[in-house]
């Protein structure tokens, strides 16, 4: 009897440390935390698969359920198509660029490439329901831009693949364009951007434009990374939603084909790398940011210069990749773990942090929204690159506020 309970006992022990085993081969096995980058990557899918699936089939503007802001003025309600493919292309065009590769990143990144190609296709394409609205409203000027800037970011990827006929679609359609007269404003650079993706191709383009546009931009800088946008400064994110970013882009091309200009890439890109040293700094501890000015409800584009010069110049000093890709982070998932940025269908929705629709601006639909996916260029990096690989670094604010050394901050002019 006492053998049998013995036994008994060692079986019993034996089966407790079986158990514990298990448990702990099943701790092993959770699944671990995402890295940034696939978080990023998630955000992404997550934003572009509704847009570029259904467009893909031409089914965009017969599915895609549309919202205006509660003071819409009137204009065309089929503006929103191409504000939400442009916009959203613009942002994307770097990491569909990259080569193919069989991760799961590769092969969804891949499928994305495939719908984007036959999306651009279908936005030229008289007979196609998804022909997007390249006549009427001034505001085609706008997205057309977004447009042309997607593939002046990934010419190789996303512009020569296109069957001839596409590309002459486009072509007749940029330069039908030079009949919108553009307001005195960052509109200009709209104008030049479509005019200076013409150029880099060889096209009949409109050098005046563009070098008016460049000239009167310049007139515009104040000072210390900032420019006014135009006669009278308003202090909000243009700057980085649209003058420093496509300003780049235009004199870049110009430089390439040796056209002179008042601003010069190297001057263009010094004042908007002072400008991301301020706008890293405007990163609260918390991971938020001031809510200056209009067109606030574009989300992470407010941070477009910083995911610029992240992919394609590197940060200026003192921000280094770790810093810089960990507060972005930070500001994405504290933005994107709220509820209600999203529709039910999937597509981004009006507002900042959730479903905010009173802040919308009189010119804002859904379409308008998807400028947040030009936070993410950097995915054009490839995923050993530091920015992705560096280990993350407290931001400035974050320093400051937990009493550690953190650098001053001096006054730049950058006027030559």
């Amino acid at each position: 009897m006492r053998k049998f309970a013995a036994g008994a006992f060692i079986a019993l022990l034996c089966l407790v440390a079986h158990a514990d085993e298990a448990a702990a081969q099943r701790r092993n096995q959770q699944p671990q935390q995402p890295t940034d980058r696939e978080y990023w990557v998630e955000q992404l899918c997550l934003i572009a698969e509704p847009v570029l699936s259904r467009m893909s089939r031409g089914e965009l503007q017969r599915t895609m359920i549309v919202e205006y802001s509660p003071t819409w003025d009137g204009r065309d309600a089929r503006v929103a198509y191409m504000e939400a493919f442009g916009r959203l292309m613009a942002g994307i065009a770097p990491w569909l660029a990259l080569p193919d590769d069989d991760t799961p990143e590769g092969v969804r990144r891949k499928q994305i490439r495939d719908w984007a190609l036959a999306s651009y296709a279908h936005s030229v394409d008289p007979e196609s329901a998804d022909y997007l609205l390249w006549t009427g409203p001034q505001q085609r000027l706008v997205d057309a831009a977004y447009i042309a800037q997607s593939f002046i970011h990934a010419r190789q990827a996303l512009w020569e693949p296109l069957d001839e006929k596409t590309k002459q679609r486009y072509i007749e359609k940029f330069q039908s364009l030079r009949a919108v007269v553009a307001p005195y404003n960052n509109w200009l650079l709209f104008r030049a951007i479509v005019d200076s993706f013409l150029l880099m191709i060889g096209e009949q383009h409109d050098a005046f434009a563009i070098d008016l546009t460049v000239r009167k931009i310049g007139e515009w800088y104040l000072s210390d990374g900032w420019y006014s946008d135009g006669s009278e400064f308003a202090l909000d994110y243009y700057n980085s939603f649209v003058i420093h970013p496509m300003l780049l882009d235009v004199v870049e091309i110009l430089a390439a084909n040796r056209r002179r200009t008042p601003v010069d890439p190297d001057l263009a890109l010094r004042r908007m790398q002072r400008y991301n040293i301020l706008l890293e700094r405007m990163i609260s501890p918390e991971a938020t940011f001031p809510l200056l000015g209009r067109s606030i409800h574009y989300r992470m584009g407010v941070f477009q210069t910083l995911a610029l010069s992240a992919w394609k110049y590197g940060l200026p000093e003192p921000l280094t990749n770790g810093q810089v890709r960990n507060a972005l982070t930070a500001v994405m998932k504290r933005m994107f773990s709220v509820e209600g940025n999203f529709t039910e269908q999937g597509f981004l929705s009006l507002g900042l942090v959730g479903y905010q629709p009173d802040i919308a601006d009189y010119y804002t639909n859904t379409g308008s929204e998807y400028i947040t996916a030009t936070v993410f260029l950097p995915l054009g990096l490839p995923a050993d690159h530091d920015f992705w690989t560096a280990e993350p670094q407290e931001w400035t604010t974050q320093r400051a506020w937990s009493g550690k050394p953190f650098p001053r901050d001096y006054h730049t002019s950058v006027r030559r």
